[in-house]
């Protein structure tokens, strides 16, 4: 009879641990779902405002030169949803297009990307990024070579692309600043114990496979 008890006891704490692996699962996929819908609804948004930019600039015939420098131009941002964002990050390899935040906090990466520190203008962006699968959760699969591009709020483009990657520690964050890289993406890995840096060199021009 004891044994009997104790079996059961067993049994009920397994499926308690089950059903409580299950309803994380559950969450986990709900929130980078969550999380994706969010993004690209802000996504539009700027694209939208960004277009409009583009035409803008048509009509006082000033070109969109990828390869402008400018270290003293500010980081200009637009407002969506009381957020400041500063402009879209596209990874092509991974089909990944999204929003990227003007200043990063545990909440916002809930939401989108962000920059964690540095300008594009002067090329030692560093952007984070949480490892939902439709945000920074597939970085380790992109490979040296591999195109980057972040557009501004201008509408100006430019091209990255990935050097290599280095896996730090989950505290090391004076190692992501460090190597003098002309834009890094970073998040950390499922259980958060270590990060993924991707390392990338700023392009003048696309480059085009034929």
């Amino acid at each position: 009879m004891m044994r009997t008890k104790k079996g059961l006891a067993f049994i009920d704490g397994g499926l308690l641990l089950l059903a409580a692996a299950l309803l994380l699962t559950g969450y986990n996929l709900w929130d980078s779902w969550r999380a994706k819908e969010e993004a690209g609804k802000i996504a539009a948004v700027l694209e939208s405002h960004m277009d409009s930019q583009e035409k803008e600039m048509d009509k006082k015939d000033v070109p969109a030169d990828s390869s402008r420098t400018d270290e003293q131009e500010e980081i200009t941002a637009v407002v969506i949803d009381k957020e400041n964002y500063i402009g879209m990050l596209e990874i092509p390899s991974l089909r990944l297009e999204l929003p990227v935040m003007g200043e990063w906090s545990y909440p916002k990466l809930r939401i989108a990307p962000c920059r964690y520190t540095g300008s594009v203008y002067q090329n030692d962006m560093i952007i984070a990024g949480h490892n939902y699968d439709s945000h920074f959760g597939r970085l380790k699969k992109l490979q040296a070579g591999d195109e980057i591009r972040f557009t501004d709020v201008h509408g100006i483009t430019y091209f990255y692309k990935v050097i290599s990657q280095e896996i730090l520690e989950k505290n090391a964050v004076e190692q992501i600043k460090k190597g003098g890289w002309d834009l890094t993406l970073f998040t950390c890995t499922i259980g958060g114990t270590r990060r993924i840096a991707v390392r990338c060199k700023r392009m003048d021009t696309p480059e085009i496979s034929l």
